[in-house]
């Protein structure tokens, strides 16, 4: 019998979700680190606007969902502080965004299979060429937070002082959303606009409950995510259900993990420190 690694189309899929993975887990540490996961979401929306776009003038998805994900991740960058406070503006702006990629689509009906791609993702699809792009692309941006995560974890945990020692803090905020921007556009073509979360959020919110330090934090992050990602392929293989289903079922069940782990752990804290008390 076959085994799934004989099919050309199922090493796509697990060289391109390795890759996207590992992006993933380590730029969401920060982005859940720093509070910003609604930013992640936003970009997602936005992007889809910018891949419907690419469609309509005849350009490639991915390129029209980068461009589009980096300028929103700028404009965001920029609004610093502000961001927070416009929450409902930001709201709205994103729900006409995601309309505005459907009319886009509704005037070329032939492309509603790259629509249900878009919103859900399906890494069963991805070429080689892509798989080179999705490399070049995670390269750049992990060299890139390698470079600025010192001051930008500074930045994260202790703003005030860190603006007070000269750290520009609207610079690496740009710096960082610019980053999750292209690693937003590299999960939408694992698990979809809809789906990103799964990917950047999940595993990165259950590494920090998991670990106590970001030394840890950080590859444990990677790690659960290419994991989720590893056997959410292998089931959809073998059940033949979506992907991007398996991916987030396991994400969830992940986080869910942690927290029951997290609970354990203070619970037993607290007999250990009534027992001492008593004694």
């Amino acid at each position: 019998m076959p085994t799934m690694f004989d099919y050309d189309f199922m090493r796509n899929a697990f060289a391109a979700a390795t890759i996207v993975a590992v992006l993933a887990g380590v730029v969401g540490y920060f982005l859940v680190l720093r509070g910003q996961t609604f930013a992640g979401h936003a970009l997602a929306h936005v992007g889809f606007t910018g891949a419907t776009g690419a469609v309509l003038v005849g350009i490639s998805p991915l390129w029209g969902l980068v461009s589009m994900t980096v300028a929103a991740a700028i404009g965001m960058g920029f609004m610093g502080e502000k961001l927070a406070e416009r929450d409902v503006a930001i709201g709205l702006v994103l729900a006409f965004a995601l309309a505005l990629g459907l009319l886009f689509l509704h005037f070329f009906t032939a492309y509603a299979t790259q629509a249900t791609t878009l919103l859900f993702g399906n890494v069963l699809s991805v070429d080689v060429g892509t798989i080179w792009i999705l490399l070049a692309i995670s390269a750049g941006t992990l060299a890139v937070l390698a470079v600025i995560s010192r001051p930008l974890l500074f930045a994260s945990l202790q703003p005030e002082l860190a603006e007070a020692k000269g750290i520009s803090l609207r610079l690496y905020g740009v710096l960082f959303l610019v980053l999750v921007a292209l690693t937003t556009a590299e999960c939408v073509q694992i698990v979809g606009v809809l789906l990103v979360f799964a990917l950047m959020v999940g595993p990165a919110a259950a590494a920090q409950r998991l670990t106590h330090s970001v030394a840890w934090g950080v590859p444990t992050a990677g790690l659960l995510a290419l994991l989720e990602a590893w056997l959410g392929i292998t089931l959809a293989f073998y059940t033949d259900w979506p992907t991007s289903f398996w991916i987030t079922t396991l994400s969830v069940a992940v986080y869910l993990v942690s927290l029951l782990s997290s609970w354990i752990g203070s619970r037993g804290q607290a007999l250990l420190s009534l027992r001492s008390d008593t004694i």
